[in-house]
């Protein structure tokens, strides 16, 4: 066996195995139940407003509630995991969100709303963070953009999840037993994480673990990784107490740092913007309640093959080029649902689009990943979706606000297009850039760089 370098090293020389893809599976379930509760309330939202007597086009805060709490999750948790591990930072953001999410229905005024929705949002934000911090650090390098776009199925396979059992059970229990469904899931699936969800054997290697412990999980991958004096070298490696946020815009990442935040801004906001406001949009032409639920699932769907595709065309054309195309044909979609004519063609443009926004998101995210080394990637994954999620509270509250102007739906639509102009924009700056990316290096590098 060669002499590895660091425990990246030992990873990327191997297969993948049972352990690492029961790993990924663990942080898939996670993504999928976050999908379920920070999506579900865009098509919840006209029976709640029906059955609360509240109008829908106040809604915009409630949407926003959520979303603040995100943000502030996804900026925070990571800094958390990035010094005492990514473990129990997943689980217990995942029992907070099914917590609140169970009580939501107990919410008897707007205000309420707001509040279990914020509550709700801090845990989905930080187990969403995290979970691609840990999957990244159990997935070869050579395959991570591919791994981490396949998890990003996550998001909207949970919002189709959600749209089916909202088919089923709404008409006969109403909308407080969606959320019901959408807390018990997480606090069941909760006790499994805690039973068998492993600590990053990166973030240990990182932090100096003993060594036993390290080789311990590394055996679990290969059984000729037992052996603890492989390890002796690692634990030298990075050992700061913390790792604030200017690292992200130091050694040559404060440009790509910025121009991966624009993109994150502009796609969270576009993709906020059509599940929170699509159904009332359809509703406000015309078309029935079922309408609505349909285009949510069908955007899902066409989210949830993009990003089963997106790891491997950016493998192929390259991340940059992949995501330019996207933004670009989002623009595009987004401009011909404002003029679609039939019910129909809403349908197959929402598909589209939905394919088009969700996998540009799971590209984002592997970007994310492979950008910032393991020291500081909760933190930098962390902060890109924080800043993400500031648009996607900005994209649901001008909806609300374009409704209250008496804005028409093609022209709330048409302002939509203008979010994914300025991604292509910052993306096309990225893929034009001629400096070679810090998140480019071998792992081994970014360690070295981040020594004290």
């Amino acid at each position: 066996m060669n002499r590895a370098a660091t425990v990246s090293d030992l990873i990327d020389q191997r297969p993948l195995s049972r352990f690492q893809m029961a790993t990924m599976a663990l942080c898939g379930m996670v993504i999928v139940l976050d999908g379920f509760d920070a999506q579900s309330i865009g098509f919840l939202a006209p029976s709640m407003a029906g059955s609360m007597h509240i109008p829908v086009r106040t809604f915009g805060p409630v949407f926003g509630a959520a979303l603040f709490g995100l943000m502030i999750s996804s900026m925070t948790a990571g800094l958390f995991a990035d010094r005492w591990g990514r473990k129990w930072p997943i689980v217990a953001s995942t029992i907070s969100f099914g917590v609140f999410a169970a009580l939501t229905p107990r919410a008897t005024s707007l205000s309420q709303l707001e509040l279990l929705r914020f509550l709700t949002g801090l845990g989905l934000g930080g187990a969403l963070a995290n979970v691609v911090a840990l999957l990244s650090e159990y997935a070869p390098k050579r395959m991570l953009s591919v791994y981490v776009s396949i998890l990003f199925c996550g998001m909207p396979l949970g919002a189709i999840l959600g749209g089916v059992v909202a088919w089923v059970i709404l008409p006969r229990w109403g909308w407080q037993s969606v959320f019901y469904a959408g807390g018990i899931l997480p606090l069941a699936v909760s006790f499994v994480l805690i039973l068998t969800l492993p600590e990053s054997v990166r973030f240990l290697e990182v932090r100096g673990a003993d060594h036993r412990k390290i080789a311990k999980i590394m055996a679990r991958i290969s059984p000729d990784l037992a052996d603890p004096d492989l390890y002796a070298g690692l634990s030298r490696a990075d050992r700061r107490k913390s790792m604030p946020v200017i690292h992200l815009f130091k050694d040559g990442r404060a440009l790509g740092t910025i121009l991966l935040w624009i993109p994150f801004f502009m796609n969270l906001l576009i993709l906020y913007f059509v599940v929170s406001w699509l159904p009332s949009l359809l509703q406000q032409a015309g078309a029935p309640v079922s309408a609505g639920i349909t285009a949510v699932v069908l955007f899902s769907a066409g989210g949830l093959a993009g990003s089963f595709v997106a790891g491997y065309m950016m493998e192929r054309w390259g991340a940059f080029t992949v995501l330019l195309v996207e933004f670009a044909g989002s623009t595009l979609l987004i401009a011909a649902l404002a003029f679609s004519q039939t019910l129909l063609l809403t349908m197959i443009i929402t598909l589209v689009l939905g394919f088009a926004v969700q996998s540009a998101q799971g590209g984002l995210g592997a970007v994310a990943a492979m950008f910032y080394p393991t020291a500081i990637r909760s933190t930098g994954v962390g902060w890109a979706l924080g800043v993400g999620r500031i648009g996607s509270i900005i994209g649901p509250m001008l909806g609300g606000l374009m409704l209250t102007l008496r804005w028409g739906p093609r022209q709330i639509l048409l302002a939509g297009a203008i979010p994914a102009l300025c991604a292509a924009a910052a993306t096309l700056l990225s893929l034009l850039r001629k400096k070679k990316m810090p998140g480019d290096r071998t792992e081994t590098e970014a360690i070295e760089e981040l020594r004290a």
